[in-house]
């Protein structure tokens, strides 16, 4: 049975993708790679107050995203938003498939994978 469902927990430093149907779910971690991480330039100094955007660390998320019907987006701070602007510009065909994007904390992928089976219930009951 394919996976339709995705729900991908971001932050400055990992992500957690999670694929899953009603039975089963697939889970990856995609770590960035940037060496310098959560590093905020002080705006004013002609810096514009946010960290530039790790294109490669978004692009590979994409990638795992990449034919997911439904996508939920989700995580602590605003890494989750800097993703969906990324995925509307180089990914436009997945930022279609994002449903909604949520502040969760830093839950387990067990605790994430509920969060996810809950939201999509409905969904799932048209399946």
């Amino acid at each position: 049975m394919p996976f339709s469902h995705v729900i991908a927990w971001i932050d400055h430093a990992e992500a957690h993708i999670i694929h899953f149907n009603r039975d089963s779910s697939t889970s990856e971690v995609i770590k960035t790679h940037a060496t310098l991480r959560h590093l905020h330039v002080r705006a004013g100094k002609g810096g514009s107050g946010h960290a530039p955007e790790n294109h490669a660390y978004f692009d590979q998320i994409a990638k795992s995203l990449a034919g997911a019907e439904e996508i939920l987006l989700v995580g602590p701070g605003l890494e989750k938003l800097a993703l969906l602007r990324h995925l509307e510009k180089h990914h436009h065909p997945v930022a279609e498939c994002v449903m909604s994007v949520e502040t969760v904390d830093h839950p387990s992928d067990g605790q994430l994978l509920k969060y996810a089976r809950k939201y999509f219930v409905k969904a799932d009951l048209f399946v």
